[in-house]
């Protein structure tokens, strides 16, 4: 059990499956959050004439189970043997190789393919201003504004992410400010210092400068992309090279719709089982990619009129042309 113990030191926060031979087993109180989440047997094992809690399920299960744990809300940390067992041996090494929370994975059984997983980072800065950043690693759109706080929610409405992180020394002004709505995760308060973020953003676009991006003015935006890098990268997803550019969210480009408007208007949730909202009415689309767009655009209605021109301009020819 040391091993184990060491890996769970590692991921506090999360539930460790620790592969054991043909299973993915659990102890102690991630046992027991499982068998619950999971509806799985909760027995015991004896550790040192000490019992501790045991949970596990056949290792070809993963893609069942796993959506399950980070639909309620789990971290899950997944640790793999890395060699075979062998009679020389022990202790067959092991190290966890991926951390899936519900706004970080590419899990095509975790995700609905017409519909964004966005990561979303928030950075307090000074005056009720903040800077927000969204990040969906499934698609490699990376989104970053700034802003007064309502603007901040606001945001946090229209794109609904999967999960947002903030600073330790912040979490209590979160849920003060924005409730307890989002699934959220405390970072260390140096994560969001600005040299560091900012360095992390140089390091993965691998330039010298943001301006080419449109956000090098940008500082508390600029705070909170480079901390959602930070997060990502915790989670042991190296291959991000995909995230090839950042995109700067013009506060006067769209009307900005709060969760009550989003609500009573049923854009994209009905308030009761016989209704229909606005998005299931308009989607026709034939592609994951144009469903996300559709429902981008209901959520971020424009307010310059050349632009909706533009695109009922696009509509039009699409419809004449339908051998396209």
């Amino acid at each position: 059990m040391q091993q184990y113990f060491q890996m769970k030191a590692q991921h506090p926060d999360a539930i460790l499956l620790f592969r054991v031979g043909d299973f993915y087993e659990t102890f102690g109180e991630d046992a027991i959050k499982a068998a619950k989440a999971l509806a799985i047997t909760l027995t015991s094992r004896n550790n040192g004439g000490n019992d501790i809690e045991l949970a596990g399920f056949p290792y070809h299960s993963l893609n069942t189970y796993l959506p399950r744990l980070v639909r309620a809300g789990y971290r899950v940390a997944i640790c793999e043997q890395l060699e075979k067992p062998s009679p020389e041996k022990k202790i067959v090494k092991r190290g966890v190789t991926e951390v899936v929370t519900p706004g970080v994975t590419t899990d095509e059984n975790l995700l609905d393919q017409n519909t964004n997983n966005f990561l979303a980072a928030v950075f307090f800065g000074k005056k009720d201003k903040a800077g927000i950043a969204f990040l969906d690693i499934s698609t490699g759109e990376f989104l970053v504004s700034e802003g007064d706080l309502s603007y901040v929610d606001k945001l946090l409405q229209g794109f609904q992410p999967s999960e947002v992180v903030f600073s330790k020394g912040k979490a209590d002004f979160f849920e003060t400010t924005y409730g307890n709505r989002f699934y959220t995760f405390a970072l260390d308060d140096w994560v969001f210092t600005e040299d560091y973020t900012r360095e992390k953003l140089l390091e993965h676009f691998q330039v010298n400068s943001l301006k080419g991006f449109g956000v090098e003015k940008m500082e508390l935006a600029q705070i909170a992309a480079g901390a959602a890098l930070h997060y990502v990268a915790t989670t042991e997803n190296k291959n991000l090279q995909h995230i090839s550019r950042i995109s700067r969210l013009h506060q006067d480009k769209y009307v900005w719709l709060d969760r009550f408007t989003i609500k009573n208007l049923e854009l994209t949730f009905a308030q009761n089982e016989e209704g229909v909202p606005l998005i299931s009415v308009l989607d026709k689309t034939v592609s994951p990619m144009g469903g996300r767009l559709l429902k981008k655009w209901v959520l971020l209605p424009l307010t310059s009129l050349k632009e909706i021109e533009n695109r009922q301009d696009t509509v039009e020819f699409f419809l004449k042309n339908e051998e396209i």
